[in-house]
């Protein structure tokens, strides 16, 4: 066969292989492409949320009564869908101690949720700083902790401290800080690494490096990156505490606590939440780290 004959099959051929290049190519570049985000609110509805409401309350936070209205029970709608703007949000009334808590656990992770708060307080916190929290790597018995949540590691919502941590019903960590004091420690990426556990020297509160929180009324966004034993918390882009070696008391041993159920706190205080959303992620943010 002469040159000219064989032209055209040469031409067709190198569509061809071309066309299967970019096959490839695409296939190899959507297999390297970063985790997909996944709902874990639908926009609709508490599908894949379990709630937990503790025992009643007076107004001095002292309980009147030793049975916790308990798991997916909601007499007085404090998890409830509304609509606002447009779109649906999560209201949380605050008028219980409690949670909504994911049926399933995650562990090496970012997790993404936006909230801003409402007017209204309850009991002990009437009149006083809104409180709420994200509680994560929860595990064990529902109401373990002020019998309303689980032990778990808490991402602190609350007015001018969002972003601090507290050990729940058992959850420990270890963080670099500037110790002012015994109870006031505050995370600092050079500082001295410092134990925090229920029990121990400087309890189980760590003070976040600076306040990140929008005014009251607007809406916030906080970033939770979890890989392996280490978190960092994130509050409008800015990275205010990271912990390591995290850890829990169970049954009188110490053992890792790199995983578990996701858990969204009532805690006296209207607070609305929107666009929460998980991936996995292979390693943690190394900007975030000395920050």
């Amino acid at each position: 066969m002469d040159k000219k004959s064989s032209a055209p099959g040469f031409k067709i051929t190198e569509v061809i292989l071309a066309i299967l290049f970019c096959v490839i190519a695409l296939a190899f570049a959507k297999s390297g492409q970063k985790s997909q985000w996944e709902l874990l609110f639908n926009g609709k509805d508490l599908k894949g949320w379990d709630t937990y409401i503790g025992p009643d309350m007076n107004d001095s936070g002292k309980f009147i009564s030793d049975q916790p209205i308990g798991l997916n029970k909601d007499p007085r709608h404090v998890f409830t869908i509304v609509k606002s703007g447009g779109e649906n949000l999560i209201r949380i009334s605050g008028e219980n101690w409690g949670a909504i808590s994911t049926t399933r656990e995650f562990e090496n992770y970012h997790l993404q949720l936006q909230f801003k708060w409402g007017k209204l307080t309850w009991g002990q916190k009437k009149y006083k700083k809104k409180d709420s929290g994200l509680l994560y790597h929860s595990v064990g018995e529902y109401g373990a902790d002020y019998r309303a949540w689980m032990r778990s590691q808490e991402f602190q919502i609350e007015q001018t401290n969002t972003g601090d941590y507290w050990g729940v019903a058992g959850g420990m960590a270890e963080i670099p800080v500037d110790i002012k004091s015994v109870s006031e420690c505050i995370y600092n990426p050079r500082g001295i690494m410092t134990d925090f556990r229920e029990g121990g020297p400087h309890g189980r509160r760590c003070i976040k490096s600076s306040d990140a929180e929008n005014p009251t009324g607007e809406w916030n966004i906080l970033d939770l990156y979890c890989y392996g034993d280490t978190s960092i918390h994130v509050v409008n882009g800015k990275p205010v505490m990271v912990l390591y070696h995290q850890k829990q008391s169970d049954k009188g041993q110490t053992i890792p606590l790199t995983k578990g159920k996701i858990q969204i706190q009532s805690e006296g205080a209207e607070i609305y939440f929107r666009q929460i959303k998980i991936q996995s992620i292979e390693q943690l943010p190394a900007g975030f780290m000395n920050e």
